[in-house]
């Protein structure tokens, strides 16, 4: 048995602002970090993903070389896994080919009723980003609001996604008046 990391010592002994510090003090764990995210190694990784998302910026050059490895991964992963680097991935820019896997993920992690709604919610919210910025995705993004999809999801989450798809659908219609006249 191989002997426990620094930063894996921190990930499961310190609290959430502890290892924000810990990761601030020791820019040279940054990599591990990203490294335990991207395998399944508990419970380390996990944590690893939920405390890199705390500690990158929008867009991190430090992720960014890592975004194929990172969205590879994420159909293996469990549910709280997979949530954690969907929200280290909506920060990210991706090129056209790493967003459209991206979105064909998300789409099957959204039309599982079974997952945690926390990672349907995510996996939503990077559907929805998607079809903000491409246009012909919006009738999808209605598709994916059937009551199949929404049945399993509590209230809140049910009028969260609902505010999305009209913010998204409302962008795309003062889109098409504007570029029509």
């Amino acid at each position: 048995m191989s002997k426990e990391t620094s930063l894996e010592y921190a990930l499961t002994h310190y609290y959430k602002n502890e290892m924000i510090s810990f990761m601030k003090a020791h820019p040279e764990y940054f990599e591990e970090a990203l490294a335990l995210a991207i395998i399944d190694k508990q419970p380390y990784s996990w944590r690893a993903a939920w405390l890199l998302w705390s500690c990158i910026s929008k867009n991190d050059p430090r992720v960014q070389k890592h975004i194929s490895k990172i969205i590879d991964c994420i159909g293996g992963r469990s549910d709280g896994h997979q949530r954690e680097l969907l929200k280290i991935l909506l920060e990210m820019n991706l090129n056209e080919e790493q967003e459209g896997y991206l979105f064909d993920i998300c789409v099957s992690l959204w039309e599982q009723p079974g997952k945690k709604p926390s990672v349907r919610y995510t996996a939503f919210k990077f559907i929805n980003k998607t079809a903000f910025e491409h246009p012909d995705l919006a009738n999808e993004i209605l598709l994916l609001a059937q009551e199949k999809y929404m049945r399993t999801l509590s209230p809140g989450v049910h009028r969260s996604i609902l505010r999305m798809i009209r913010n998204t659908t409302a962008h795309h219609r003062t889109h098409i008046i504007y570029t029509n006249q």
